[in-house]
């Protein structure tokens, strides 16, 4: 497995009404953040905001505007009405990497059968990776283990390395 480049950098986003508003603390953020420090990322956030397009939108293109290398999301990926997170990622990527969305979607599957309705996207905003991960500490673990292997020749891809 190849190894990160040099400071990789990486910002958390929990999109959450309820833990926006301090019902309950934001469970899914931190396991995000933890596990992302444990794959070798310096890491922003988890910033917590409301499931809300405008404030999401803004929140990530203020990550890519700083230049991490990863910006990686949870929550607000599902079938409810205030489930936003994709729509407010659509309007920032350039790209989108549609097969890291669905590897993320069947990892969670055996496990979680609904899994599958997450509404979660990948892709890229100039040189970050962006990927909607859902907003349940489950899920974020089977989305770190299916990320985690891809991080380092994708940051090194985003970075302008050639292809190993």
């Amino acid at each position: 497995m190849s190894e990160l480049p040099p400071d990789p950098r990486a910002v958390v986003i929990t999109a959450s009404n309820r833990a926006a508003a301090g019902v309950y603390a934001d469970r899914s953020g931190q396991a995000l953040a933890e596990g992302l420090r444990e794959l070798g990322f310096t890491v922003d956030g988890p910033h917590v905001r409301p499931d809300d397009v405008g404030q999401l939108e803004q929140v990530l293109r203020e990550s890519v505007a700083s230049g991490a290398d990863v910006v990686l999301t949870t929550g607000g990926t599902g079938l409810s009405p205030t489930d936003v997170t994709p729509e407010a990622t659509r309007a920032v990527l350039e790209r989108e990497a549609p097969g890291v969305a669905e590897a993320v979607r069947r990892a969670g599957e055996q496990k979680v059968p609904t899994s599958v309705l997450s509404r979660g996207i990948a892709g890229v905003a100039g040189r970050t990776l962006i990927v909607n991960l859902p907003g349940s500490t489950g899920g974020v673990k089977d989305g770190l283990a299916v990320l985690g292997p891809l991080l380092p020749h994708v940051v090194s891809q985003l970075r302008g390395g050639d292809h190993g």
